[in-house]
């Protein structure tokens, strides 16, 4: 009988989409730790073991003090997916802030290198949930890892056609701050409902998309509704 694995929640999008922060508010939500929790949905008492797996390229920039080569880009990748299955093997959610497939993206984009698509798309196959973060909110710079707001587009239409051609669901999160945690959650509750109600011990790939599941129509409808004045 195969050993259990968490319920790992992988975060995607385009640079200065919230990754980050909202990776962080979630392992607190989902923990049970701070204010709100109760408000968003998930019960509070911390029972849950919640891993975050933070991005590697941020750790190698941070280090070398300069962006990977293009030869460097598939071990970035690796260490990703090996840190978020290393974290699935020992908790019960996990929460990626990116996978290997986000290095593929940039790859593609930065290198015209297509060739880390099929390894990142299967290592991130194995993820149970899929959050792409929507382009609402403010690009700001951040040292060496932003080109600036030009490339958020291109990136999000890449990442969108990498799940697309891998048959990947996917929920986008709009909202700032407390709006987007909440909309996030309610995709982890319902995703985590669905793993239970399956009696698969949580193995099972979450295939439900929300109102806001990257439908062009429905997406452009919700950017009017956040538009100030609305």
């Amino acid at each position: 009988m195969p050993a259990a694995r968490g319920f790992v929640i992988a975060l995607l999008g385009a640079e200065s989409t919230g990754k980050t922060t909202l990776a962080q508010a979630l392992q607190a939500a989902l923990a049970g730790v701070g204010t709100g929790t109760e408000t968003a949905g998930v019960p509070a008492g911390g029972a849950r073991r919640v891993a975050l797996v933070s991005e590697y390229l941020r750790e190698f920039c941070d280090r070398e003090r300069r962006t990977p080569h293009r030869h460097e880009q598939p071990p970035i990748a690796d260490e990703q997916t090996r840190r978020i299955a290393a974290a699935a093997a020992s908790h019960d959610i996990v929460i990626a802030d990116t996978t290997a497939l986000m290095t593929a993206v940039y790859s593609d984009l930065v290198f015209g290198d297509t060739s880390l698509y099929p390894r990142a798309q299967g290592a991130h196959a194995q993820c149970d949930l899929t959050l792409l973060a929507a382009l609402d909110l403010p690009w700001q710079a951040d040292g060496l890892q932003r080109d600036g707001a030009h490339v958020r587009e291109p990136v999000d239409a890449l990442v969108r056609a990498a799940l697309g051609r891998a048959g990947t669901a996917y929920s986008v999160v709009f909202g700032s701050g407390t709006a987007r945690l909440v909309a996030a959650l309610a995709c982890v509750q319902r995703a985590l409902a669905s793993s239970i109600d399956g009696d698969d011990g949580g193995s099972a790939r979450w295939h439900w998309h929300c109102e806001h599941c990257g439908d062009p129509q429905c997406e452009a409808l919700e950017r009017h509704r956040l538009l100030p004045g609305r």
